[in-house]
């Protein structure tokens, strides 16, 4: 039997026990539990009539990558219905706030064979769009049985899973050959793939495309005062350990005024950062409980969702989190770069090495290897604020160029959509 004949039987036997298991996630913070019909291919939404694209990104960082190409759809073709599937909480509450009017969101239903016929039952997709790397097999094969178009944009393959799928070539050669349209997301991913037997027609990184983040005026007014003559060093989507290594290196290196933003990729972490601040004798105020930005506070903690675009805003210079302690990848330095800010960076930046390397070679960032290189830079970027800004402008220029590929997206699609 072959790799995805195995995955075929495992998901079937398994299925009836998807509600238990979500549940369980529930209790974990994992799932929404007034949504887990969802989950099971059972909306409660009734499909619009017409055409119909569906696109799915799993997480945050994805959901976010899709945003652009789903706003310039919703303004191009608005006869056409955008589902837009996400598969964690965090996405979800992204993606409420910042779809464009007429989208409709849904968690993605899990991978099962009778879920996923449900799933496509209901809501009868004229276009797939996947981003990145998550592909479910029941969801596509069926999809791609009723002759819906399929499209994988920014395609990215790490060497563990293309060794993963090498050791069954049929099912991989099956699962890449069900693609209408197969983008990868650089030229190390479009070599794996092709080794792997997909038909590769570019590249594209999706993450390039994406628009600067938005901020509320209202609340940037509000944080006018309390952070006015303050340099303002953001740490930004951190994860765990990294909020203890740029604490130390701004509480070595800073002098007042400065004020060191920290805000956590997860904010639920808020918690176990204020412990360790207070470890570290930092003195610390969290954004979420309310509590105020007074002149003697060294460290906001900004536990809060979908606010990047506002505290970038008043930043000097960005720490990009997901870099400095290893398995990660990295997150999207195109997102301080719109805003004309610096970035410092760890080394694990694999899922952005591409756009990394170009804002290095640009001095548009600094790559640190460890904490006494950290402290070098955060000093360097935040005692000098006319070098911050000289940076600044080379990163603000190169994300500008990038959403370039936004039209390249449009363009590649457009042989797909439905008429």
């Amino acid at each position: 039997m072959s790799a995805l004949g195995v995955y075929r039987l495992a998901t079937t036997l398994l299925e009836p026990l998807a509600p238990l298991l979500l549940k369980r996630r529930v209790g974990r913070g994992k799932e929404d539990p007034a949504r887990l019909h969802e989950r099971l291919g059972r909306p409660t939404i009734p499909r619009p009539p017409g055409p119909l694209v569906w696109l799915h990104g799993a997480s945050v960082g994805e959901s976010l990558s899709l945003l652009p190409l789903i706003e310039a759809l919703a303004g191009q073709r608005p006869d056409m219905t955008l589902l837009v599937t996400s598969g964690t909480v965090t996405a979800a509450e992204l993606l409420a706030r910042r779809l464009p009017t007429g989208a409709i969101h849904q968690y993605a239903p899990v991978d099962a064979p009778e879920v996923a016929r449900r799933f496509l039952k209901h809501w009868r997709p004229d276009l797939v769009v996947f981003a990145e790397s998550e592909l479910w097999p029941n969801l596509l094969l069926q999809a791609k049985a009723q002759g819906v178009k399929l499209a994988l944009l920014g395609a990215r393959v790490s060497q563990t899973s293309a060794d993963s799928w090498a050791r069954a070539p049929g099912s991989a050669r099956t699962m890449l050959g069900a693609f209408d349209l197969i983008l990868a997301q650089d030229n190390v991913s479009r070599a794996r793939l092709e080794f792997l037997g997909a038909t590769v027609a570019g590249e594209l990184d999706l993450k390039q495309a994406a628009a600067p983040l938005p901020y509320d005026e209202i609340e940037l007014s509000a944080l006018a005062f309390p952070t006015r003559g303050r340099p303002i060093l953001v740490a930004a989507s951190t994860h765990p350990g990294e909020d203890e290594m740029i604490a130390e290196a701004f509480a070595r290196t800073a002098t007042p005024p400065c004020l060191l933003v920290l805000v956590p990729r997860h904010p639920a972490r808020a918690n176990r950062i204020a412990a360790a601040l207070t470890v570290q004798g930092l003195t610390h105020a969290r954004r979420s409980t309310g509590e105020p930005l007074r002149p003697d506070t060294q460290v906001y903690v900004a536990d809060t969702l979908g606010e990047l675009g506002l505290f970038f805003r008043l930043a000097q210079a960005v720490v990009m989190g997901g870099s400095l302690t290893g398995g990660v990848g990295g997150h999207n330095p195109l997102e301080p770069a719109h805003f004309g800010l610096p970035v410092i960076t760890g080394e694990d930046v694999a899922n952005f090495g591409a756009t990394y390397d170009d804002l290095l070679d640009a001095g548009a960032a600094v790559m640190v290897d460890g904490q006494g290189a950290l402290n070098h830079a955060a000093a360097e970027l935040m005692a000098n604020p006319q070098r911050a800004r000289d940076m600044g402008l080379r990163a603000k220029a190169y994300a500008e160029h990038s959403r370039q590929a936004l039209t390249a997206a449009l363009t590649a699609l457009q042989p797909l959509l439905p008429a």
